[in-house]
């Protein structure tokens, strides 16, 4: 399989498996990571998902440039798993196990937290193709990190380290590798004793935001804030508070 899929509990674990080729991903695995993350979309049982490639050397080094363009000159991506990922409003964790570059970059930039190791490599060579990032990148690493360093990595194709994409802003935490899925099932632990709707609407109003003005924003929060008191987890949370007791959360 391409692409493995394996759900543990409230934990999908989504795997980029074509170490042959440092995950690369033809349009099979494309077409797959499209199909699981509407799965994991649509699956109520599932709060948080982990992203991460097979093996110690690539977490996904992009396009599988030779079976996608140089033997179908001219075919656009069948299938892209991107418009997906930007419209899920459940929390995706990146475990960064090696070279991420190009669309491999981009399904990074594509998860809400970052977890690299300390080998990592990033950056988007498509300009050295005579392309442009189409997964995202011309948008979301400017947002991400210095308007002035995104262009330049976007102008150069230019790769750097994981402890500058640290100090960028590009990642939120470099440890070994030996360290990154455990840091990983950490967060995802921490986020999955918070109430699923609260986290879901709470990525909406931040990622909506961002392209909103500041009253627009507030008001999409006031929204989301009025809505949320209206079911069921809202009003369990506040008697577990009262109760001293951990909240059973129903995701209603």
């Amino acid at each position: 399989m391409k692409v493995l899929f394996e759900k543990k509990g409230p934990i999908a674990y989504v795997t980029i498996n074509r170490p042959e080729r440092l995950n690369a991903c033809d349009f099979e695995a494309y077409g797959m990571l499209t199909d699981i993350w509407c799965e994991f979309r649509d699956d109520a049982a599932l709060r948080v998902a982990i992203l991460t490639g097979t093996g110690d050397r690539a977490f996904c080094a992009g396009s599988d440039i030779k079976d996608n363009y140089v033997a179908r000159p001219g075919e656009d991506v069948p299938k892209s798993p991107f418009p997906v990922m930007y419209d899920l409003y459940k929390p995706i964790i990146a475990a960064i196990n090696g070279h991420a570059n190009g669309g491999g970059l981009e399904q990074a930039l594509a998860c809400d937290i970052r977890v690299a190791a300390h080998h990592a490599q990033f950056g988007l060579g498509e300009v050295r193709l005579g392309w442009l990032p189409g997964g995202g990148g011309t948008q979301r690493l400017p947002r991400l990190i210095s308007f002035g360093r995104a262009l330049e990595m976007l102008y150069t194709g230019g790769r750097i380290g994981a402890e500058e994409a640290w100090r960028l802003g590009l990642v939120d935490y470099v440890m070994p590798m030996s360290r990154i899925m455990t840091k990983c099932e950490e967060i995802a632990g921490e986020i999955c004793k918070s109430a699923p709707l609260a986290v879901q609407r709470i990525k909406q109003a931040a990622m909506r935001g961002l392209d909103m003005p500041l009253a627009e924003g507030l008001k999409l929060e006031r929204e989301l804030y009025k809505w949320l008191q209206t079911t069921e987890d809202a009003r369990e949370g506040a008697r577990a508070f009262a109760e001293k007791r951990p909240p059973e959360w129903k995701g209603r």
